[in-house]
């Protein structure tokens, strides 16, 4: 949907002059500086898929408000394009941007820059009225954006009957009433105190859940980040940091920087089933006989093994106890003496919600695909280990 191809942004310095500091050598921060001028934005490179929500985050003057400005071209790069949907931003014409920040990409900022005078509704349908559409429309449009954010019965209210997280929410709705393709989002809930925050960025998921929107969305805050996004991008300086799913930024930091950055994070709330689990140290398919998975049991010292059917989906466990049992009643079958002492998660299941599951029978906890097949086990010791290491010894367990 976007793709950023090595995006930099000089301030403070003509655009020739910028770009021959930039040419001068490896030390390009140097260079700039030296010539009078900011790098914020240094060869950015990234991508956004369609339907994604992307996080931009880092401290403050790390680049990530500048990076989101130069997508619609609010910023003008001093190096590097933006192309979305397969065209060329810096090849647009006035008109062509005008449709693209009008039309097919939306804004949602920190500060909700109401209208005091304007009701509600007449806030939300504020982006269609630019477009010429016609009054009855355009209030209709906004009435559902407003149902979509939760105020759908305060449409003839003022923003100063408002606290600021029901503004930040007609301020969503104004961007949604006209339906854009992309959502950007600069910090819109970094103003709000904790519980309000924490209730927008449930809106915001609820609302991707339903309708799927491109949305890069920037913060500052890890914990929002690991919550909402598909992917992170981290940056520090005008540069790329890492980029990658929470749990991978979790457990593999690309440097010290953001080993740092995250050793606050509650792991347990970031960290899934798919990040600690390990492959099962023996499995069996029902085809096999009970003699032969005996034997492998032995020599793993295993107490009880999982057996998969035809389609890799869980049929059941089998312990030595059992087996033995199959072998002395001359039993072959082994789909005959399967139990179902054993618990399954999903992949994508955060540790919170299934720590206190592991250890608590023959074998260790399962995890499974989207299409319920075994694709490893969670040991207790595993997920205690999660809890307590440090991100560089989750990796070196991983």
């Amino acid at each position: 949907m976007i793709e950023a191809r090595h995006l930099t942004k000089v301030f403070d310095l003509p655009p020739a002059r910028a770009r021959r500091a930039l040419d001068t050598g490896t030390d390009r921060g140097r260079a700039v500086r030296e010539a009078g001028g900011v790098l914020a934005v240094d060869d950015v490179s990234f991508s956004v898929q369609q339907g994604e929500l992307f996080v931009v985050m880092g401290l403050s003057g790390s680049g990530k408000s500048t990076v989101i400005r130069m997508i619609n071209r609010l910023v003008a790069p001093t190096a590097g394009n933006v192309v979305y949907d397969g065209t060329d931003v810096g090849g647009m014409t006035r008109q062509q941007l005008r449709e693209l920040r009008n039309k097919r990409v939306g804004m949602v900022f920190q500060h909700f820059a109401l209208f005091p005078h304007r009701t509600v509704r007449e806030n939300a349908a504020y982006g269609l009225k630019a477009r010429g559409m016609p009054r009855r429309e355009r209030l209709q449009r906004a009435d559902r954006a407003l149902e979509q954010v939760g105020l759908g019965q305060r449409g003839d209210a003022y923003p100063d009957e408002f606290s600021g997280g029901m503004k930040q929410r007609v301020g969503l709705a104004r961007a949604l009433t006209t339906d854009p393709d992309v959502l950007i989002m600069d910090e819109p809930f970094s103003a709000l105190d904790p519980l309000t925050r924490r209730s927008m960025q449930e809106q915001l998921l609820e609302l991707q859940r339903d309708f799927r929107k491109t949305i890069i969305f920037v913060t500052h805050d890890l914990n929002e980040a690991m919550r909402i996004g598909d992917r992170i991008m981290v940056m520090r300086d005008g540069r790329i940091v890492q980029l990658g799913t929470g749990p991978e930024i979790i457990s593999r930091p690309a440097d010290g920087y953001v080993h740092d950055f995250v050793s606050d994070v509650d792991r347990t709330r970031v960290l899934t089933a798919s990040t600690v689990m390990q492959p099962p140290w023996v499995t069996a398919t029902l085809d096999e006989d009970p003699a032969s998975v005996l034997a492998r049991m032995e020599e793993s010292r295993g107490r009880g093994v999982y057996v998969t059917d035809p389609g890799g989906e869980i049929a059941g466990v089998v312990t030595p106890a059992l087996l033995s049992e199959a072998i002395a009643e001359h039993r072959a079958d082994l789909g005959d003496c399967v139990g179902d002492d054993y618990t399954a998660v999903p992949d994508d299941t955060p540790l919170v919600e299934f720590c206190h599951l592991a250890g608590g029978h023959t074998v260790p906890l399962a995890v499974v695909d989207r299409n319920k097949h075994l694709v490893g086990v969670v040991p207790r010791a595993r997920v205690l280990d999660a809890i307590a290491s440090a991100p560089k010894d989750v990796n070196e367990h991983a």
